[in-house]
């Protein structure tokens, strides 16, 4: 499960302030997306009604992936 009681440790820890005090919040809808880091950090989160393939899904995961260079 994606919220609630028995919500997978996923989700849990996708959802906490943990994982990012910014992004932090109950998932509102399906199709609500993460991205997250190579240290494991949640570095951004898109509404459900953002597309994969907008521009600022693009511009962080290639904002991500240059820091491994």
């Amino acid at each position: 499960m994606v919220k609630g009681e028995g919500q997978a440790p996923l989700y849990q820890y996708l959802t906490s302030t943990d994982a990012n005090q910014n992004t932090a919040g109950d998932i509102t809808w399906n199709f609500e997306k993460f991205l997250v880091s190579k240290e494991g950090k949640v570095v951004a989160r898109f509404k459900p009604k953002v597309k994969p393939d907008e521009k600022d899904v693009i511009e962080a995961i290639e904002k991500e992936l240059a820091k491994g260079k």
